[in-house]
């Protein structure tokens, strides 16, 4: 008994030295000199309708989330300049003041600005959800060791429309159209990111035109969209 004791008050006696020796050898963390940035990003939008006619306009909210994985490629040593190509998913909404519907006698699509001064009603608008290949060129202030750095990030986001609907609702009456032949569903667009760490400010403007070979009162239809918001990233 008098022999465990002692063996106990040993332990005690040299715990201290022994956890003080245990910290000075701690494993030390692993810097990744090889990382990669930025491959996991989620966007909030706020749509614009821009382009012609000018009777044109936007009207209720608007906007859009997007969401995918970019695969980022360092181009240089210190790896703050790189190429991302990726692979995304956006859903688009635009409330505006065309009425987009079928035709009489199937000729087509009918295309009308609606005035609110005379026709009235409690929504119009049209929905998009495509997949989206987004080409960043990219500049940054990372370095292996830190996750909070400045980015400007260029690019281009081509884009498959997969589902389009045009929706329009007024008291006690509804419409919804999917099928519109004018409809571009191969979009392509410009894309502007700059912030720092988490809160990033993303800009994008459509190359190309919604409808093609559309006209509303004689007057082409070149409907385009401006979007502003937030992009967060991951990894």
């Amino acid at each position: 008994m008098h022999h465990i004791q002692k063996w106990h008050f040993l332990l005690l006696l040299f715990l201290p030295f022994f956890l003080k020796a245990q910290e000075k050898n701690d494993i030390p963390a692993v810097v990744d000199s090889l990382y990669r940035e930025d491959q996991v990003y989620v966007s909030f939008t706020y749509n614009i309708v821009s382009g012609g006619p000018s009777e044109i306009k936007s009207s209720q909210f608007s906007g859009g989330f997007h969401t995918g994985f970019i695969r980022d490629f360092p181009l240089n040593s210190r790896r703050n300049v790189a190429l991302g190509v990726g692979l995304g998913w956006s859903l688009d909404t635009y409330g505006q003041n065309l009425f987009i519907g079928e035709a009489t006698e199937g000729e087509g699509t009918r295309f009308t600005v609606l005035n609110r001064d005379r026709v009235d009603f409690d929504a119009n608008r049209f929905t998009t959800q495509s997949i989206d290949l987004p080409i960043q060129f990219r500049w940054r202030t990372s370095t292996p060791e830190s996750y909070k750095f400045w980015r400007i990030y260029t690019g281009i986001r081509p884009a498959y429309v997969y589902h389009f609907q045009s929706k329009f609702v007024q008291d006690g009456n509804s419409f919804r159209e999917t099928n519109i032949p004018e409809f571009e569903k191969l979009r392509l667009g410009a894309t502007f990111t700059f912030g720092y760490n988490t809160f990033n400010f993303s800009f994008y403007y459509s190359l190309n035109s919604f409808f093609k070979d559309a006209a509303v009162n004689n007057e082409d239809l070149d409907l385009r969209t401006f979007q502003v918001g937030l992009t967060f990233y991951l990894l």
